[in-house]
């Protein structure tokens, strides 16, 4: 301890002295390839708007369209400032004038040269501003401007190399800081260990034993709760299997037989016609109670498996499954909804966790409001189902709340996550976050869902 404790110091004020220097130089380094930086765009800036007025008045010389003189206007008016910002770069870097001035001088040249040729235009003069637009007056300054501002950039250049050169020395020498510093500490670290091996030895053997008991207590915990996991999730999906079934069979053969039923009384009704007033009115009756009978078990029918989120895709689905019940329960409720990109198995989730969620706020929270909202928010799908209801403590949910935990093991069985926030007098809130679903997985899975949705229909 007395030899590696200094050591360690040592090392530490060594560490932090390097880092200082390295950083100052560095930072240096970086101001001025900030600079360099900021000076090339002004330099590319300028010649772009040199570019731009050249484009601009040859329009207009061409066509005469006063259109053209806009881009003109514009680049001419923004020149001056460009070679006023080149100048400040210049003079905060210590740099020399000399080359901005005579870019300027050439900048200046090729504006008159604009300039002259605008106002002979303006002023009814074809021979001269044609004789102008000819000659290689107007190309000979354009060439100098460029000429000009590659020197510029070229001397930019090695400034910046000279910038790098200066960090890539203080990484170096930082480099090599931190190796010494490290084998100091290493050595401090060494004569540390041999003070205390004996009882880190021992502590390592209680710490192997405790964590050979940890690890195959999780792997226990692991494998039975992917046990039930899957048993559950199997039972899930019998669920809905019979649920499809159960509602192919009430919508093949009980609409059949209502359907049959109606078109009899219709057929009854009609032969009757107006000779037995009492008969047509029991079977307008009748067909009343039918129709409420075919509205009945389309409604166990979309409850047991809904068609519109086969047929019409989730978005849809959620509208009509959130108005009719704001219908049948008197509710107001407000939708949100984007547009998300979720395989089947996930659409399924989110309207069963809707549905569940509608269904529990109808029994229980005597809310006057509910708002449910879809976002995409690119990588992930968030669903919120919020009302204004008594809410409930969610630490006292008891084991039979079979409703909560159908939904949170639906979510996290798609790789999500479910987050319930209520509590007493303030409403709930209940929100599922799932990922997307890749472009590229995306086509694969609908590719493989296609039949059966077409089997569904």
């Amino acid at each position: 301890m007395a030899i590696s404790l200094p050591l360690a110091l040592a090392a530490a004020l060594l560490l932090i002295g390097i880092n200082e220097l390295g950083y100052e130089r560095s930072a240096s380094a970086v101001k001025g390839i900030a600079a360099a930086q900021d000076t090339r765009n002004a330099l590319n800036k300028l010649l772009q708007q040199m570019l731009d007025a050249e484009t601009g008045l040859r329009g207009y010389l061409l066509t005469g369209d006063e259109r053209y003189l806009e881009p003109y206007n514009t680049a001419v008016n923004e020149v001056n400032q460009t070679l006023d910002g080149l100048r400040t770069f210049y003079l905060s870097d210590g740099g020399n004038l000399v080359p901005v001035t005579m870019l300027s001088r050439h900048v200046s040249r090729k504006l008159a040269e604009m300039d002259l040729s605008l106002k002979l235009r303006k002023q009814g003069n074809e021979e001269a501003w044609r004789f102008v637009m000819r000659t290689d007056v107007g190309k000979e300054h354009m060439d100098a401007i460029r000429d000009q501002s590659a020197t510029l950039i070229r001397e930019n250049s090695i400034q910046v190399s000279a910038s790098e050169q200066q960090i890539m020395h203080s990484l170096q020498v930082s480099r090599l800081g931190i190796a010494i510093t490290a084998a100091i500490g290493l050595i401090a670290f060494y004569l540390y260990l041999q003070q205390s091996n004996a009882l880190k030895l021992a502590v390592l053997r209680e710490q192997l034993v405790l964590e050979r008991e940890r690890d195959r207590l999780e792997d226990l915990v692991r494998d039975r709760t992917a046990s039930l996991a899957k048993l559950a999730t199997y039972l899930q999906q019998v669920r809905e299997n019979e649920r499809a079934h159960l509602a192919r069979e009430l919508h093949d053969e009980l609409g059949a037989l209502l359907t049959a039923a109606k078109l009899d009384v219709a057929r009854i009704k009609s032969r009757l016609g107006d000779n037995a007033p009492e008969a047509t009115q029991r079977l307008q009756h009748l067909t009343e109670t039918l129709n409420s009978g075919i509205a009945l078990k389309r409604r166990i029918v979309e409850d047991l498996r809904p068609s519109s989120l086969s047929n019409l895709g989730l978005l849809p689905a959620l509208e009509i499954l959130t108005r009719e019940f704001a219908q049948r329960a008197d509710l107001e409720i407000n939708t949100e909804f984007d547009e998300v990109d979720l395989p089947a198995a996930a659409q399924l989730t989110l309207y069963r966790m809707v549905q569940e969620a509608l269904t529990n706020i109808s029994k229980y929270a005597q809310a006057q409001q509910v708002n449910v909202l879809l976002q995409n928010m690119g990588s992930h799908v968030v669903l919120q189902v919020n009302d204004d209801g008594n809410g409930f403590n969610p630490q006292e949910v008891g084991a039979s709340s079979h409703g909560l935990d159908g939904m949170r093991h639906r979510v996290e069985a798609e790789g999500g996550r479910l987050h319930v926030d209520s509590a007493l007098g303030q409403g709930t809130r209940i929100t599922a976050t799932l990922p997307s679903l890749p472009p590229v997985h995306q086509t694969i899975t609908e590719a493989a869902v296609s039949p059966a949705a077409a089997s569904q229909t």
